[in-house]
């Protein structure tokens, strides 16, 4: 459900309300075993349990449940001083609440099973000013204010029965995490000249972060008699950031244009609020920060029917925040923990081409194209340098997209519009395993997906008064690919997710 209602309040103040609300009562998303799971059922009697065929097929021992309700409200107010300047001032709040169960074996066992429940809610607040005299000289600045609490309960059962007389490992988190942000920033362009401008931004961010962690081990699924408390901790840890950014454009003709740019990012650290007994693992994570440089251009070609955007960007990261799943010892079973932890320094640098053409009045195509080189420059594990052979997830060598738009006006005034496309991306690692442990030895194959393409089409027949009607379809030829997944060596999962398979959509749209 969404509404927003606006109101003119004399010639230069104008409010806009706004809220919305999202209950989701889907399932969770299906999983599927990529290998067998060595404590699975019959573990001393016969063959370890396999995977199924099918990606849809499950088994899973634990509920279908998957429930979110979400909801929010803003309030804009815009004021316009005078010409040259305007104010606005936006306050929003949100909050939510999440219950859902994830089966990690998918096994009806219980060899990997949590259930989880989740809570946010958050209240900002933001004061802008913007300049334009319509001169050389533009730009906007302006303070932010945010508050939030997030956390919740997460409940653990792992390898229950898997041996004679051993009843299984029962643990729970329960941790909230609250934070208080505030920042300034300001952003400015000057005209030089005709063709040359630049562009100055500084944001300054301090942000508060207090964790309250009680993570215990019990007898049983009751979680009701604790035998081991693994943390208990109340902590504060605040973070500053300035973060700059430079960028020079020039206008070398009405058609092309160049620019450079130097910026900073930057993400605030924190807690790790499913903390084990190891004392490093409750202490805070640092913040993460990004420099970047980008060189490119957009250019206009044949009239203006062919447009082209180049860029070239060069990243290079300090303190990368990770989460990774580890072997760890609860009590005296090896189990597996969660840990969030910054990995070290990495580069990441590439090329994008993106291209709009409309060779006739009724074709329309487009596309993009990038290469990627992304690998870490230093990953410390155990206090050993592991770079040289953990690999980036999710960052392809080379990925890209082609659409082909065809428009047919109608006699009766509308139009059909036929679309077709492509998509590709090269082969990359899912999953953030550590691949060799400098200490043990111990080798772990993260999840992989092998190079795919994924082709789309649709119909959108528009009459000539109110109403669109498209048939959509994606994935049409029914592509297997793998998005993510998890790998637990200490309890047999290895379990992957796939993304959408073949999808057909019809809708329809009444403008008034």
């Amino acid at each position: 459900l969404r509404a927003e209602l606006g109101a003119y309040i004399g010639e230069n103040v104008d409010v806009q309300l706004a809220f919305d609300k999202v209950n989701d009562n889907s399932n969770p998303r299906g999983a599927q075993m990529l290998a067998p799971n060595a404590f699975g059922p019959g573990l001393l009697i016969t063959p370890k349990t396999a995977p199924l065929e099918d990606r849809y097929d499950v088994r899973s021992g634990m509920p279908g449940v998957n429930k979110t309700d979400m909801q929010g409200a803003s309030l804009t107010a815009n004021y316009r001083a005078s010409e040259d300047w305007s104010f606005k001032y936006i306050l929003a709040k949100r909050e939510s609440d999440t219950d859902t169960y994830i089966d990690f074996d998918t096994l009806p066992q219980q060899i990997t099973d949590v259930k989880a429940f989740y809570d946010d809610e958050q209240l900002s607040q933001e004061l802008q000013a913007h300049f334009d005299g319509g001169g050389a000289s533009r730009g906007v600045m302006g303070i932010y204010w945010f508050d939030g609490t997030a956390g919740g309960l997460v409940q653990n059962v792992f390898l229950k029965g898997v041996w004679p007389g051993f009843p299984g490992l029962f643990g729970d988190t329960r941790g909230y995490v609250d934070t208080t942000s505030i920042a300034a920033y300001i952003d400015w362009t000057y005209d030089m000249s005709e063709k040359w401008s630049i562009n100055g931004g500084l944001r300054w961010t301090q942000e508060e972060k207090t964790a309250d962690v009680l993570n215990r081990g019990y007898t049983d699924e009751t979680y009701s008699t604790v035998t081991a408390v693994a943390a208990d901790f109340n902590k504060s840890v605040t973070f500053h950031n300035l973060s700059p950014k430079l960028s020079l454009d020039y206008q070398m003709s009405d058609d092309v244009m160049f620019y450079g740019s130097l910026s900073r990012g930057f993400k605030s650290g924190g807690f790790n609020i499913r903390a084990t007994a190891s004392p490093i693992s409750q202490e805070p994570y640092d913040d993460e920060q990004i420099d970047s440089a980008e060189l490119g251009s957009k250019m206009a070609f044949l009239d203006q029917t062919l447009f082209v955007n180049a860029a070239y960007f060069y990243n290079k990261y300090e303190d990368i925040q990770l989460s990774i799943f580890s072997s760890c010892l609860v009590g005296t079973v090896q189990s597996f923990c969660a840990d969030f932890t910054n990995a070290g320094k990495a580069t990441i640098h590439g090329l994008e081409l993106e291209m709009q053409w409309r060779p006739g009045e009724n074709w329309f195509i487009s596309g993009n194209l990038a290469t990627l080189n992304a690998q870490f420059d230093e990953y410390m594990y155990k206090g050993v340098d592991i770079a040289d052979q953990q690999e980036m997830t999710n960052a392809p060598d080379f990925s890209g997209a082609v659409n082909v738009e065809y428009l047919q006006p109608l006699a009766s005034g509308g139009k059909l519009s036929y679309r077709i496309g492509y998509s590709y991306q090269s082969d990359v690692v899912a999953t953030t395993e550590i691949t060799k442990d400098p200490i043990t030895n111990a080798v772990t194959v993260p999840i992989t997906q092998d190079g795919y393409g994924l082709i789309s089409a649709g119909i959108i027949w528009t009459t000539d008064k109110s109403w669109t009607l498209s048939l959509q379809g994606s994935n049409l030829a029914d592509e297997e690919y793998l998005t993510t997944g998890y790998v637990i060596p200490s309890t047999g999962v290895r379990t992957g997710f796939y993304g959408a398979p073949q999808l057909f959509s019809l809708s329809a749209r009444y403008d008034f």
